[in-house]
């Protein structure tokens, strides 16, 4: 099996339920980082939350980081789940 094959995903229902799993915790990743972003901005137009926005920036750009990690991190677990397919019975 080839990195980032675009049929990697739907070669069985154990690849299936990986690339689910990995594709909710990478939306779940965007989400929060575009939270922190959002929060982080309102926070700079008051003086006294500056310095919490600056953290919720910093937060937020760990969470922009572990997208692609997150990506690889599924790629991974596609490889290793074997390059089987399921086998269907008619």
């Amino acid at each position: 099996m080839q990195w980032f094959d675009p049929h990697s995903r739907i070669r069985s229902s154990k690849h299936r339920k990986i690339y689910a799993y990995y594709t909710l915790a990478y939306t779940l990743i965007d989400f929060l980082a575009a939270v922190m972003f959002i929060t982080g901005s309102v926070f700079f137009f008051d003086e006294a939350t500056v310095y919490a926005a600056t953290w919720l920036f910093l937060i937020g750009s760990i969470f922009f980081a572990l997208r692609p990690t997150t990506t690889l991190l599924r790629e991974l677990a596609l490889i290793r789940a074997g390059d089987y397919v399921d086998v269907v019975k008619r």
